[in-house]
């Protein structure tokens, strides 16, 4: 792969320079014959670039701007046409994504398996997934810290079927033709355990009831 990559953010150390240039190396094998180089470094440069003004762990921005990136590839594939599997796709929104939209993401996960894709965003991303909901979905055996905060993109909106907003109201993004369901939901950001575990069991309900209007099977 030519080192496009040579120049691009100059104030990044030796090892932020390496790790990004084994991600792009990683995601062109991953998406060899669907897009050439241009359009996968470029992805991945604006997803290190929109992690980069929040993170405050700067050693794990490689990481999550590959883990990004693919994710917005995947999808540009589905609304190019490029990728066809059948599987429904759910996106969940909210305003911090570190809350309910990650407990949705997690439930539907959970109860989905590989019958299904799920992605989550947010319209202001936080630092972190919520503690208390980490501990209140690992009390119901979902481990959900392995997510991470993370705006929306274009690509990734226009690919989902079924778009769920949680209180980010006028900036939740609308496109013609995307089914959308308005979950009011008070945001649990400040709770502890106790406090969001009814927001919890109340999101599995939601949940359960669209895997049953998507007709996709239990996991």
């Amino acid at each position: 792969m030519p080192d496009a990559l040579a120049g691009y953010h100059q104030e990044l150390s030796i090892d932020q320079q390496l790790a990004l240039r084994t991600a792009a190396a990683r995601l062109a094998g991953e998406f060899d014959g669907t897009y050439g180089t241009e359009t996968i470094e470029r992805f991945l440069h604006s997803s290190y670039d929109q992690f980069a003004s929040l993170s405050t762990v700067p050693n794990f921005l490689p990481l999550l701007a590959e883990r990004f990136a693919r994710q917005r590839l995947h999808a540009l594939a589905r609304v190019e046409g490029k990728h066809r599997d059948g599987k429904p796709v759910v996106l969940f929104l909210c305003t911090h994504n570190a809350g309910r939209s990650q407990i949705a993401l997690g439930w539907f996960t959970h109860l989905t398996g590989d019958r299904a894709v799920a992605w989550s965003g947010g319209s202001e991303p936080g630092i972190e997934i919520n503690p208390a909901a980490v501990a209140a979905m690992a009390e119901r055996g979902i481990d959900i810290t392995a997510e991470y905060p993370k705006p929306w993109t274009d690509e990734v909106v226009r690919a989902a079927d079924v778009v769920v907003t949680m209180g980010c109201g006028d900036a939740c993004p609308v496109f013609p033709g995307t089914r959308y369901e308005n979950w009011d939901l008070d945001d649990p950001a400040g709770w502890d355990v106790e406090g969001v575990r009814p927001l919890r069991d109340e999101i599995e309900r939601r949940v359960r009831r669209l895997i049953d209007q998507l007709n996709i099977p239990a996991a």
